[in-house]
This record gives C-alpha cells, structure tokens and sequence, in this order.
C-alpha cells in the first residue's frame, strides 16, 4: 500500500532519531530530503542505502507530480526536512495536501521540533500557545505583529540568527520592553542556551554577544 511517512530528524544530537524513525527511512522506497547533503550525515551514521531525492521550497512545485505518481503505483516514501518535524516551517505541506486529495495514506512519526523543548524550558505559561514561526521579513510583517499586540497567550516565534535583533527591536516596539520572553538556541547541541528575561535586557544581551546558531523566541501574552 502506497504511503507517505513524515520522518522527523534530530535538530542537533544525531543520537535523538527513535528506532522507528531509522525503521521507516530504511524499507522506504525513497526518502525526499529538503537537503540531501544534510539527511546523508544521517545516512552515514546509520548506514542507511535507500534513494535520495531533493524537494525543498524551490522545486516542490516542479517535482509534486512526479512524486504523487510514484505513491498512486504503490511506491513507498519518507519525507524529512534538515531538522526536525517536516512541513512545521519547512517543506512539506504541498505534498502532504495533494496525497490527502489523492486517498493516499500519510503517517506522522513523532520526533523532535524545536519549539516543544523551547517552550518547555522558558518558564513561560505553556498551556495555551500560539505558534507563529517565522515572522514576514518585509510585506505582512507590521500587520501580523499589529495582528498579536493583543494575544494574551504565550507566543512562539522562529528566527536566524542574522534577523534576531531587528526582531527583538520590533517585539519591544509592539509588545513593550518590559515584556517577559525566553530565547533558546542550538538546541540538543554542545552549546545548548537559553536566556530568560524582558525583552529589552535579551536585545542588549545579544547586542554584546554575536548571535549564532538558529533561534526560538517564546514571548509571555498581554496581561489583561
């Protein structure tokens, strides 16, 4: 039976893949990586043989066909992003709407996401949330800030690590400065961090300390 699996991968440790997820990437058909020269670290370590493919944000459209024919004739395939749960802020969606039109079985192993252990270790109230990724760079971005100057529930954002202060700068800008948030970064690696404050004293923090590795800012709702 034709099925397409979404394999979660590690966000750093190579150690965090669960059995069933190396099971899955083993007996597939094909594995679609949104990079393959990043999914082969993990081929390597696991000695892992099956079919490579790429499909990333810049070829979805153009391959989306080519891969739902493959599951109408029975084949098998596992979809990975670099890190992580596909589809949560990477590819993925496009695949996984087009097999649900076509009746074609999609399983999610659960894995790692960053958000999760982030959220976790904020101290942060965690049990209602909003997830919202990765704000707009440019067109959308002040009407979507605009859009949660109200949210009285924890928010949850994704960002590089060359957009961070511009980010932080437009959270103080709309949220206020005194504003409690947690920032985790390279989570599950060697220089695993986490830095809890308001707003203001993590901008001026990591005006001093270059920012590197990528970023999940969890921001406190408005106190009504």
């Amino acid at each position: 039976m034709s099925t397409l699996y979404i394999v979660p991968t590690p966000i750093g440790n190579l150690k965090d893949i669960s059995y069933r997820c190396l099971s899955i990437l083993k007996q597939v058909d094909y594995v679609l990586a949104e990079d393959t020269r990043v999914t082969k670290k993990i081929f390597s370590k696991y000695d892992i043989a099956t079919s490579l493919s790429s499909f990333h944000i810049y070829n979805e459209h153009k391959v989306l066909r080519k891969w739902i024919n493959a599951l109408i004739n029975d084949k098998k395939i596992a979809l990975v992003s670099d890190s992580g749960t596909p589809a949560i802020s990477d590819p993925g969606f496009l695949l996984i709407r087009e097999c649900i039109k076509n009746n074609i079985e999609v399983i999610c192993l659960p894995g790692p996401t960053a958000f999760v252990p982030a959220l976790v270790m904020s101290g942060i109230p965690m049990n209602n949330f909003v997830f919202e990724g990765f704000l707009p760079v440019k067109k959308g971005r002040t009407k979507k800030l605009k859009a949660l100057e109200k949210e009285d529930r924890t928010m949850v954002f994704y960002e590089s690590p060359h957009r961070i202060l511009k980010t932080l700068h437009d959270l103080i800008k709309f949220f206020g400065e005194d504003r409690n948030a947690s920032i985790s970064r390279e989570i599950s690696k060697v220089f695993e961090e986490t830095k809890r404050a308001s707003l203001i004293k993590l901008l001026e923090f990591y005006k001093k300390n270059k920012p590197k590795g990528e970023f999940v800012i969890i921001v406190e709702g408005k106190n009504n």
